[in-house]
């Protein structure tokens, strides 16, 4: 009686499972639009917008918006910049080249670039770009979780040879502890 059971409801309570695990029966997608959030090491979060996302074929199109009411305007080294106010100042450094603003579930170089931020201690005058934050980002069952990088901005200052890839590759930035930034995880949820 228990093995006709098991055989007329073992596949049941398999699929059961498997729908229950995160992520298991609906992997995250690239579509609609999706709240950005900065996580510091001590547990603050912060919202600073949000991400459209608009498949189209092989790549999905995205638009980001940035909410600017959260955000202080500095103006540094003669720019004015969009910034974050805490232990330290972290500002928003837009990719200032065109781009394709296209996204795979493999390849998010673009996203990536257009949330670029610089920091500084509050203390400090000026923007000083080789104190570049990269958000390196992967796609979870729950969301994109980008972890900070280190990156000297200065490179982005002239037009790439390419503008269909983006400049910044693994070998730009260099792996640092989160916790070294006050807001050292990106998330889009």
């Amino acid at each position: 009686m228990p093995a006709l059971f098991l055989r007329k409801t073992g596949p049941l309570i398999v699929s059961a499972i498997l729908m229950a695990l995160p992520g298991a029966a609906h992997p995250w997608d690239l579509n609609g639009t999706r709240a950005i959030t900065l996580e510091g090491r001590d547990g603050t979060t912060v919202p600073i917008g949000t991400v459209s996302f608009h498949p189209q074929g092989a790549r999905t199109a995205f638009v980001l918006h940035l909410d600017h009411d959260r955000f202080k305007d500095f103006f540094l080294s003669m720019r004015e910049f969009k910034c974050l106010e805490g232990p330290e100042v972290l500002c928003h450094v837009p990719y200032p080249h065109r781009n394709p603003a296209t996204v795979t579930r493999d390849d998010l170089g673009w996203l990536e670039h257009s949330l670029l931020f610089l920091y500084k201690s509050p203390a400090e005058f000026g923007a000083r770009l080789w104190n570049g934050v990269y958000y390196r980002m992967r796609v979870t069952a729950d969301g994109i979780v980008g972890t900070a990088q280190a990156v000297d901005l200065n490179q982005i200052g002239a037009p790439p040879e390419v503008d269909t890839r983006p400049p910044y590759g693994t070998a730009d930035t260099t792996d640092i502890d989160p916790a070294s930034r006050w807001l050292g995880t990106l998330k889009i949820r």
